[in-house]
Formats: C-alpha cells, sequence, structure tokens
C-alpha cells in the first residue's frame, strides 16, 4: 500500500502503481493536510490583497486582480486557453504517470486544491480514463503548461479521453461513468497545470527502460567478448579500484559474473594477443560512465517526484509564495546528460558488431564461413551504424536552449518536455542496436564451441537460438532482426 502525499515515491513504486500492482491510497494524514490547505486558499481567494494565481491574472496579467465571483470562470479559462497541444498523443501509460504524480504532489498539502478534484483524479487513474494529452507544445516553465491543461481539461467534459483505443469526447465518457463536470474554483486550475509531470513521466519511462537496457547492454558486451575471444584481464576488480567510479565497478563486477566458469575465456589465457580494441577492453569505463549518468538521473527524478512543483506555493493562512518551483531546468539538464549516456551505449555496441564482422581470431569474414555468394551478417551494421548517428542527432540538448515565452514574463525556459521524449526516442534505438548484436554475438559464439560459456551466457544463447537460428546461408534477415528486437523490448533476456 502506497499512501498519496505521505510516502516516499520512487520510480519502481510509480510504475507499479501505473501497472496496478501496487495500491496507492489517500490516508487521513494526507485528508488533513489538503483540507487545511484548501481552507487557507478560500481566505486568500476573499481577500482584499492581491495574491498571484488566487486572486489575479496569469504570466504578464498578474497586476489584473479578480473579484470572487469571476474566480470560477478564471480557472476554467486557464485550461482551456492553456491546452494548445499538438502532434500525435503520447501513450496512455505516460497520461496515467503524469496522473499519478500530480496527486502525489497536490497531496504534499502546498497547492490548495479540493479534496474533490484529487478524488476525481484518482478515480480515473484507477479505471483507467485516461487523457488523450498531445505530445508537443511545453517549454517546460511555468511547468508542462499545455500538456496538462490536456491532462485535466476533461475533468470539466471538455478534451477527450481514451476508451481501449479510442478517442471520444470526455463529456460523453463522464456520463457513461455517471461523473459530473467539476467546476474548479480558486487556484485549482494552477495547481493542475503548474508542474512538471510531463517531463517527469517522461523521465519515469525512460529510466525504468534504461535500467534494463544499462545491465543487457554488458549481457551483449560479454557475449561479445566471448564471440571475439577477448581477454577477461580488463575486468580485474584491483585494476578499478585505483579508479573507483561507482558505475566502472558495477560494470567490471558484472562482466566478472557473466564470464564466470567460461571454458571458452580459461582456453584462451594463454593467447599471445597482448590487447583488445577498446570497445571490448573499455566495456567497465563506457557502460561505467552511462550508469553514472544514470544514477544520477535518477536521484534527482525521485527529489522532483516527492517535490511541490506548482505556483504559487501556499505557506501560511496570509502567504502564498509566487516562485519558480514549476521550472523543468533541474531534470532538464540531467535528461539530456542521460540521452548521451544512453546513446554511448549504442556507439559501443555497433563498434564490436562491426569488430565481430572484420575476420579476426578465428572468425570468419562477416560471420559467415561461406562468404562470397553469401553477405552473411554485413549488412545489419549498416543498420546499428544508421541508428548511431540518428541518435548522435537527438543528443543536442534542449535544455541549452531557451525561447521567451508569455510577453517575456517567461524569459527563460527549460525545453524540458523535448529532452523527455528524446531520451525515450534515444533508448527505443538502442534496444534495436542491442538487438541486433546480441544476434552477431550469438553467431561468433557459435565459431567458439565446443567451448561452453558461463550459465548465464549459455541461457540467454538459448534464448537467442530459439527465435533465431544459426545463419548457414544467406536468408531474410529481416525477421530475425524483428524477433531479436521483441526480445529485448519484452526484456526477455537474464540480466542478472
Amino acid at each position: 500500500m502506497f499512501a498519496y502525499g505521505i510516502d516516499h515515491l520512487t520510480v519502481d513504486k510509480a510504475v507499479a502503481i501505473s501497472k496496478g500492482t501496487l495500491k496507492a491510497t489517500l490516508t487521513e494524514a494526507a485528508i488533513t493536510k489538503v483540507n487545511d490547505c484548501r481552507k487557507k486558499v478560500e481566505n486568500m481567494a476573499n481577500s482584499e490583497k492581491a495574491i498571484y494565481g488566487i486572486n489575479t491574472g496569469f504570466g504578464p496579467l498578474c497586476d489584473v486582480q479578480i473579484t470572487p465571483e469571476e474566480t470560477s470562470k478564471l480557472q476554467e479559462n486557464l485550461l482551456i486557453t492553456h491546452a494548445v497541444g499538438v502532434g500525435n498523443p503520447i501513450e496512455k501509460e505516460l497520461s496515467k504517470m503524469m496522473m499519478i504524480c500530480k496527486v502525489h504532489a497536490l497531496c504534499q498539502g502546498f497547492s490548495g486544491v479540493r479534496l474533490e478534484v484529487i478524488n476525481r483524479i484518482i478515480y480515473c487513474i484507477e479505471h483507467d480514463i485516461l487523457p488523450v494529452v498531445p505530445e508537443q507544445g511545453s517549454v517546460g516553465a511555468s511547468g508542462d503548461l499545455a500538456p496538462l491543461s490536456h491532462l485535466f481539461l476533461p475533468l470539466l467534459g471538455e478534451g477527450e479521453f481514451w476508451v481501449d483505443d479510442k478517442i471520444l469526447p470526455a463529456d460523453q465518457v463522464l456520463a457513461k461513468h455517471n461523473l459530473k463536470p467539476i467546476t474548479l474554483q480558486a487556484k485549482e486550475g494552477l495547481g493542475l497545470i503548474n508542474g512538471t509531470q510531463f517531463i517527469l513521466a517522461h523521465a519515469i519511462q525512460g529510466l525504468k527502460k534504461m535500467a534494463y537496457v544499462l545491465d543487457l547492454a554488458d549481457v551483449a558486451g560479454a557475449m561479445s567478448l566471448e564471440g571475439f575471444q577477448g581477454s577477461s584481464s580488463p575486468f580485474k576488480a584491483i585494476l578499478h579500484q585505483v579508479r573507483p567510479f561507482k558505475g566502472s565497478l558495477k560494470v567490471a563486477e558484472r562482466i566478472r559474473m557473466l564470464l564466470k566458469d567460461s571454458q571458452n575465456v580459461e582456453n584462451h589465457l594463454e593467447c599471445d594477443r597482448i590487447q583488445d580494441p577498446y570497445s571490448i577492453r573499455c566495456i567497465p569505463q563506457v557502460h561505467g560512465a552511462s550508469r553514472n549518468a544514470y544514477y544520477h538521473l535518477n536521484e534527482l527524478v525521485e527529489i522532483e517526484m516527492n517535490s511541490v512543483t506548482d505556483n504559487p506555493i501556499v505557506i501560511s493562512e496570509t502567504e502564498a509564495i509566487s516562485g519558480g518551483n514549476f521550472h523543468g531546468q533541474p531534470i532538464a539538464m540531467a535528461l539530456d546528460y542521460g540521452a548521451i549516456a544512453a546513446s554511448e551505449l549504442g556507439n559501443i555496441s555497433d563498434r564490436r558488431c562491426y569488430l565481430l564482422l572484420e575476420g579476426k581470431y578465428g572468425l570468419p569474414r562477416t560471420l559467415t564461413k561461406a562468404g562470397g555468394l553469401n553477405s552473411g551478417f554485413m549488412i545489419p551494421q549498416y543498420t546499428t551504424a544508421a541508428l548511431v548517428t540518428e541518435n548522435k542527432s537527438l543528443c543536442f540538448p534542449p535544455s541549452a536552449d531557451s525561447v521567451p515565452t508569455s510577453l517575456g514574463q517567461e524569459d527563460h525556459v527549460s525545453m524540458g518536455s523535448i529532452s523527455g521524449r528524446k531520451f525515450n526516442q534515444i533508448l527505443g534505438n538502442i534496444e534495436k542496436i542491442l538487438a541486433i548484436e546480441l544476434m552477431y554475438a550469438a553467431q561468433a559464439m557459435e565459431f567458439r564451441r565446443p567451448n561452453t560459456f558461463s550459465e548465464i551466457l549459455e541461457e540467454n544463447f538459448g534464448i537467442i537460438r530459439k527465435k533465431v537460428a544459426k545463419l548457414e546461408e544467406d536468408r531474410l534477415l529481416k525477421n530475425d532482426i524483428d524477433a531479436m528486437i521483441t526480445l529485448v523490448k519484452d526484456q526477455a533476456f537474464i540480466v542478472k
């Protein structure tokens, strides 16, 4: 059981709540915090003192005070006017993750949104009534205004919901569930659409995927090492203890585990090869650097998941601070770092693919003994090369850019929503690159028989061979590549 606004949210817990394997609930402690904060907002809304977002206009119109009678219309207009997103809808799972993160933030007791509104969002989460949210339109400061407006506009009976794989008008879906549209009150529109939940949802999705991809990259690297019959010396603990980066230590330890009791490694110990190429020898340093970036991003995202990122923040009966907690820069920069880190996993994987094709140290060129008439595995490396370059083009950091908005009131923005989307695009390409490397590595390992490998690599070799047979003569490889990509995306490989 997870308590919104009380317990500490993590990436794994957020994913579990989204999948329904962890029950999330509102406790009395959270309800008390929400209700107490709401009373403060109601008092401020009736005050003659101008308090941003509660009894004033928004952005550059913050100097226009709003009467209590106009409050509801102001909040409704806020969502309607800010719902200007374009492009394809984000995945339904991302919409759900945005809602989970928003509820947790609102239940901290600093936003002033009524319990009724929060309960409605929770109802939608639990019944998979998921809003349609366009992927483009957020600049990642003042929060993810456009996507969050689309996310919560359906609460008012406007906008659209997903119903299975169909898109239906929100009012129809609410009626089907016997739900009436909500009339927003003071600060509630602002509390809903200020925040970094679009960036955050993409970060959570990417981190969950990257955790597996990092482990799988180690497996692919170890299998390529075995196919290349590389040396195990560069993974000795003492080497990495004299340069003790956390990621390098972890990767070296994992490679030792993946090579444990390998007959192939043992038979190669006395060879006269002095050094392996960097794509084999420097796996701990390169994969480890990507792990360091993952650790950093995960740390920052966890802070953000348990923070309040709307504006203003209600502090006391008389004070609501208008600050910049909605600014996405802390996560945007880390996402861009994570994107580069993910991209490098593909860079080095492609180099290992190329290495296995060169025909060195007992391997046939293009990994086929029937070369000439047959091209073998020559061409799939073209695909990894194309994906690597595509990832490089996606590594430009959006957080390094800023375009002023809101008549200059928002004169520096994070563009973090773009960082989050690109992070996941790159990870999707990495899955494809690693799928091809694993296919290559399995073929290379065939030429090292009758040597055996570690138990975990033998198991993964078997997983591949159930879907992709050894290549004897040329055949259509597209089907094999697709089967490998499916295995990776389904996380079918044993990585620990």
